[in-house]
Formats: structure tokens, C-alpha cells, sequence
């Protein structure tokens, strides 16, 4: 539905104070410079009480309505819109797509743009990670919608959209970090990581692994490890009881386990440890020097960083994978 649309719907709603008697008030609703966060175009300001929304929630508080749908409705009434008429069945799928399940993952993230001169380059850059490769899992939201704790209306922010797979390389949820609009780091919410759909044992993959593959759990700590191991395949789980779950390409022979500093971490190398190498896997613990490997590129920088890890890789890996990385970075 188009914004000005939208707007229309939003006066129209407000000002007639239809259901809703006490919210007959002015209400100005703009749509000024700002990218995103409040005062963000197509955001309005409730001068006398310092609420904040999108339009949607102008016609959602005005009316008392609870379900998006009829949200929705409310607006097709308004500009004398068709309704929506799906089959039960359909709108049953809709309903479980709007509560993050894999159908609205890859919605996203196929509704999202490819990183390459977007501020989530910026973001990385600010984290360390200046050489990506095979970063095609990563996508850029300019408005990703930022739904905070209670009752605070919706919000929208620029986001990085990490792709989550299977095995077979199937969609299976969207990790999302909300950032600021500068992209010198995240947005300033409360929960700037979320993430959607079906993530146990599942991960965000950079390349396809074969016979060999690095896992870890956060995003940037294993973009850390390509920017000196660029052609060695890798996974990010999300989380430290994730990791521990994570399935394994029945070709693997060894695993590389990116070990995060902390309790949680030393569990969750622990746990896969013990299960691959009941499944006849070489398993072999990355352990950064700080707290995790991207707090190590940024604090002792990558000269630091390749020196760590060319002691922790078997012999034939510093061949295969870690002299080639680095005359590549030099």
C-alpha cells in the first residue's frame, strides 16, 4: 500500500476519531529527512505527549484494533480499497509468516540489497573487517522494522540481513542487526540483534564447505577469520547452545571450533567436540587471545591475528588455506 496512501488513511483515522472519541487531537504527520528512528519519513510526532509512530500505528491506536489485519483493513476501508479475501489456509500461512518463520525470512531477505557500497560496509570496516569474500549471505534493509519490548510503537532502522541455511542450502531464517544510520555501529535500541525463522542447527554459511570447515558462533567473529583465512569455509551459528547443535556435511573430516572467551563458549566446544569426533570428525579448537577472534582483529590488528591462528591450524591447512590468504593481504 502506497505511503501517501497510507497517510491519507492516518489523518483521515485520527482526526476523525472513529472508535476512539479520547484520541480526537491534532497530529502531524511528515515526512522530513532523517533515514531512520523517530522523525524518520513517514514517522509521525505527537507534539503534546511525545509518542511516536509509524501510520500503521496511528490507525492501530485511534481504533483500538489489535491484529494487523485489521490494521490493514481499516486503511482498504478507509481509501476504499478492496479487502483482502484469501482462503483460511492462505491467511493462516500470512499469519505464521508475520511471526518469523522461514517464509518471512527469506521474504526479507529477498526484499533486501546486496551489501557493496551500503553502510553495512561501513559497519564492518568500523569492526575490522575490511576484506570480504563469498559474503553473499549478507544483505542490506534500509527500513528493517525494529518491533521493541511492550508497547512501544514499531520502529524502522537500517539493518544487516544475515542469510540463515540448511545443508541444501535452503532459507531457513534471517539473523538481523539493526545499525545506526552513520554505520558506525548499531542502531541505539535494546535488542539490535534479532533473529527469525528456524535457526537450530542451521547457520549463516560463507562458502560451501567440502571436506573442511571453520564454525563459530557470532557473524563478525567468523568475517574475522576469513580476513586472514579467505578461502577456508566457514559458519556462523548465532549462539554458543546453536553451535553445539549445528548439523555437519556428511563429507566433513575436520572441523575447526571458533572458541568465544567465556563460559558459555568453553560449553559449546565442549558439547560439538565430543560429537563430532564420535562421528570420526578431526575436531581442533580456534582460541582467540582476547575475547572473541573480532575483538582480537580490532584491538591487536591482523598482523597479530595471522600469527595466532597460523599455530593453531594443522600443517596442511597453513598450505592450503592460510599462505594463500595471506599473499593476498599481504
Amino acid at each position: 500500500m502506497p505511503t501517501l496512501s497510507l497517510e491519507r488513511a492516518a489523518r483521515g483515522t485520527l482526526l476523525a476519531g472513529r472508535r476512539c472519541p479520547q484520541h480526537r487531537r491534532p497530529l502531524d504527520v511528515r515526512a522530513p529527512q532523517r533515514e531512520s528512528g523517530r522523525g524518520a519519513a513517514g514517522k509521525w510526532t505527537d507534539a503534546a505527549t511525545g509518542e511516536h509512530g509509524d501510520l500503521l500505528d496511528v490507525i492501530r491506536e485511534s481504533c483500538g484494533l489489535l491484529d494487523f489485519h485489521d490494521v490493514a483493513d481499516e486503511a482498504r476501508r478507509f481509501l476504499s480499497l478492496p479487502r483482502s479475501d484469501q482462503p483460511p489456509a492462505q491467511k493462516s500461512r500470512l499469519a505464521a509468516s508475520q511471526t518469523g518463520s522461514p517464509e518471512a525470512a527469506r521474504r526479507l531477505f529477498g526484499m533486501s540489497q546486496p551489501i557493496a557500497r551500503t553502510i553495512v560496509e561501513t559497519y564492518l570496516r568500523h569492526r575490522g573487517i575490511t576484506d570480504l569474500h563469498e559474503a553473499g549471505a549478507l544483505r542490506f534493509h534500509p527500513r528493517c522494522y525494529y518491533r521493541p519490548d511492550g508497547d512501544a510503537p514499531t520502529e524502522t532502522w537500517p539493518a544487516m540481513i544475515a542469510r540463515v541455511t540448511d545443508l541444501d542450502g535452503r532459507i531457513t531464517g534471517a539473523h538481523r542487526t539493526w545499525l545506526d544510520p552513520s554505520g558506525r555501529c548499531k542502531a541505539p535500541i535494546d535488542t539490535p540483534r534479532r533473529a527469525m525463522g528456524e535457526l537450530l542447527r542451521n547457520a549463516v554459511c560463507f562458502g560451501v564447505a567440502n571436506d573442511v570447515l571453520a564454525a563459530g558462533e557470532g557473524i563478525e567473529t567468523m568475517l574475522s577469520l576469513r580476513c586472514v583465512l579467505s578461502t577456508l569455509p566457514m559458519a556462523a551459528a548465532l549462539s554458543a547452545n546453536h553451535l553445539a547443535a549445528m548439523l555437519l556435511p556428511l563429507t566433513l573430516r575436520r572441523l575447526y571450533i571458533a572458541r568465544d572467551a567465556d563460559a558459555a563458549g568453553d560449553t559449546a566446544v565442549t558439547t560439538l567436540t565430543e560429537r563430532v569426533e564420535a562421528s570420526g570428525i578431526e575436531a581442533i579448537t580456534l582460541s582467540p587471545r582476547l575475547s572473541d577472534f573480532n575483538e582480537d582483529l580490532r584491538t591487536l590488528g591482523i598482523d597479530e591475528l595471522r600469527a595466532a591462528l597460523r599455530t593453531q591450524l594443522a600443517p596442511q591447512d597453513v598450505i592450503r588455506f592460510f599462505d594463500w590468504a595471506t599473499a593476498q593481504t599481504g
